[in-house]
């Protein structure tokens, strides 16, 4: 079957128009920022003039990004049937939600008209759970001991844990609070007939939020037109839940995974080895140890010469640990051979001499091997190639198939799909009823994960350099992990008004006409391209967000940029859905937003003194006044926020 054979054929005079737009917003905005380097860059003042044009650039490059997303947009017509006979295991993902609400989704798992196994994968052990899972008839998964000690990658480590003890063909995942409808497997199982299909995502709606979503917890332009976007590209990605997946690819990235963590192990630690045993064989050493160590870098080298022609990274690392624990043998048993001797000149007795050569043997194995060789040069050495292991130690599985290298491991894993030539969908069908968060500060622990996750994949795996992905591809996961940088712009966006309006400075130096000539024309289209691209939907919350939560996406970029650098721990800080609001206003969850929000006030009413008393040019200042009530209206959604309490009609149902 071919991908786009159910695609709605309806749709081809809507997607041209939409081109149109997306040609004339793109040449609009490259007209614009053209003309701001060329002609209207304030250098004097260069150190605010040179940030905004900056600032400008990036967005016309997300307007790019946006368009080139919508370009292919296709709506996909009603899903092929089901597929016929095939496994299929459903894995209901928790870890300390409310045991009464992961047995709802449970219980409307079972409910799944399709053939299935329900599994609940409880990454908090609750033996009260477990009774539940049992007396429900659904299984059940915990971590076993082999985790003890070992990294867990967070849900992802609970997937991969379970995926080793299932076998179906298939798998839905589904978060704890997202209650899945009875077709949701009849109406994502049938695009499986194309063998290339390697992810079926559908989108994540939220029946606990209010009129006007003030948490802005719904997301119909990426569960929309963005993915729809992405899915004509071929790369609509997995978003965590209310997704199947077909197991084979799944093992393939954990297979391929093993053997590419294997060989960097092997070649990282053979050459820290060969470093030392240069710089170690420099010193002074008596001639036995002088022995070894050429021995050892004998052997190293031959290893690399080994896995350079392709030999058995299992073969060429055993043989190379035999070579230097016999190296290190022998010297040590010289030494043994030698104070053997020298005690029989002492002149004891025959049976003493046999206790000493009886424990010898043992004498050697430790000395050789452990940390109490008197080889001391050699120690670094054999520590490190201690670490080469094949059987990977420090993880608890060999195998992990989903991605374990960010907190969002749903994105990561769907490009290395991809990389791998295989195939997404995004289905476009309410299959889920999901929980959304109910507070602030929940919510914005839950945006900060998604954010320092995606960042995360970013700097660890650049989707630009990443072998496998077609261009397109790689522009469709950079374009997402792109619109997170905005937090940095949104401070200069922030600063620029506030600038003119208490120093009188202005970035941009033109005359009002000239400015407004190049600038209208680009905003209005760029206003037009999301109207046209979203088919009605609403955005201006979605666009609120983006401004109004501009110091979480900067922490998102720092502490990921901490993480992949330094190694900082991120932690994995699963989204409450307790039901239990926290109490108070919260405000210094925003206190940046409201310094911010203060700062504005004050420059506004700066500038108006200086237009009345000081007579600054007026039309400068209205601009830069009505840029600052703009501001005003976007971070008024956090209003809202701090007042929200939590969906009534909700909490009344229950």
């Amino acid at each position: 079957m071919n991908r786009n054979d159910n695609l709605k054929p309806s749709d081809a005079p809507r997607l041209w128009l939409l081109r149109v737009v997306i040609v004339g917003a793109v040449i609009l905005g490259i007209n614009y920022v053209s003309w701001r380097w060329l002609y209207s860059v304030n250098w004097q003042n260069w150190w605010i003039g040179v940030p905004l044009v900056l600032a400008e650039t990036y967005s016309v490059v997300d307007l790019f990004l946006f368009g080139f997303t919508m370009w292919r947009s296709r709506r996909r017509g009603a899903a092929p049937p089901p597929l016929d006979d095939v496994t299929v295991d459903v894995f209901i993902a928790t870890y300390n939600e409310p045991i009464d609400l992961v047995m709802k989704t449970a219980r409307a798992a079972q409910k799944i008209t399709y053939p299935h196994k329900t599994w609940i994968l409880d990454d908090g052990a609750r033996s009260e759970l477990r009774m539940e899972a049992e007396n429900l008839g659904v299984g059940y998964i915990t971590r076993g001991k082999e985790w003890n000690g070992k990294p867990r990658h967070a849900k992802a480590g609970n997937l991969n844990n379970a995926l080793m003890q299932t076998d179906g063909e298939f798998i839905l995942v589904l978060d704890a609070d997202m209650i899945p409808r009875p077709g949701i497997l009849d109406s994502t199982l049938g695009y499986f007939r194309d063998e290339k299909v390697a992810l079926v995502q559908t989108p994540q709606i939220f029946m606990n939020v209010p009129q006007g979503d003030p948490l802005g917890s719904q997301a119909p332009l990426f569960y929309g037109p963005i993915q729809e976007g992405k899915d004509g590209w071929n790369a609509a990605f997995f978003c965590g839940s209310n997704a199947v997946l077909r197991r084979e690819p799944l093992m393939q990235l954990g297979i391929l995974g093993y053997v590419s963590a294997t060989e960097d192990a092997v070649l990282t630690a053979l050459g820290r080895a060969a470093s030392i045993l240069q710089r170690e064989r420099r010193r002074p050493s008596s001639p036995e140890v002088a022995v070894v160590l050429a021995e050892t870098a004998g052997a190293i080298r031959t290893a690399r010469r080994q896995l350079a022609r392709g030999e058995s990274y299992g073969e060429v690392t055993y043989t190379l640990h035999q070579r230097v624990a016999t190296a290190a043998r022998l010297v040590v048993a010289n030494d043994m051979a030698k104070m053997t001797e020298d005690l029989a000149s002492l002149g004891l007795s025959a049976d003493d001499l046999a206790v000493f050569s009886g424990g010898r043997d043992d004498a050697v194995t430790r000395l050789s091997s452990g940390e109490l060789s008197p080889l001391n040069a050699l120690e670094s050495v054999q520590s490190t190639l201690r670490d080469i292991d094949v059987n990977r130690p420090g993880e608890a599985q060999v195998i992990l198939p989903l991605a374990t290298n960010s907190v969002t491991e749903d994105m990561s894993t769907s490009m290395r799909l991809h990389a791998l030539g295989w195939e997404s969908v995004f289905h476009n069908e309410l299959l889920a009823d999901g929980l959304a968060p109910e507070d602030l500060g929940t919510m914005l622990t839950q945006r900060l994960r998604w954010a320092q996750g995606t960042m995360q994949v970013f700097l660890a795996e650049n989707p630009l350099f990443r072998k496998g992905l077609t261009v397109s591809q790689r522009l469709m996961y950079f374009s997402t992990m792109w619109s997170y940088i905005s937090g940095f712009t949104s401070v200069i966006y922030l600063a620029a008004p506030v600038i003119f309006l208490t120093a009188g400075i202005l970035p941009v130096q033109s005359f009002a006409a000239e400015f407004f000539w190049h600038f209208l024309p680009f905003l209005a289209a760029n206003q037009l391209l999301f109207l046209v691209a979203s088919h009605g939907l609403p955005t201006w919350r979605g666009q609120q967000y983006t401004l109004a939560l501009f110091p979480l996406w900067i922490q998102a970029c720092v502490s990921a940029a901490a993480n992949v650098t330094f190694g900082r721990a991120l932690g994995f800080a699963v989204t409450p859905k307790d039901g239990k609001i926290a109490h108070g206003l919260q405000l210094r969850r925003i206190r940046i937003q409201i310094i911010t929000v203060v700062v504005l006030l004050i420059a506004i009413v700066i500038g108006i003194f200086r237009l009345v008393i000081l007579g600054d040019e007026p039309v400068g200042t209205i601009v830069n006044v009505v840029w600052v009530i703009y501001d005003f209206l976007a971070f008024s959604v956090l209003i809202g926020a701090v007042r929200y309490r939590g969906y009534q009609e909700h909490k009344e149902r229950k």
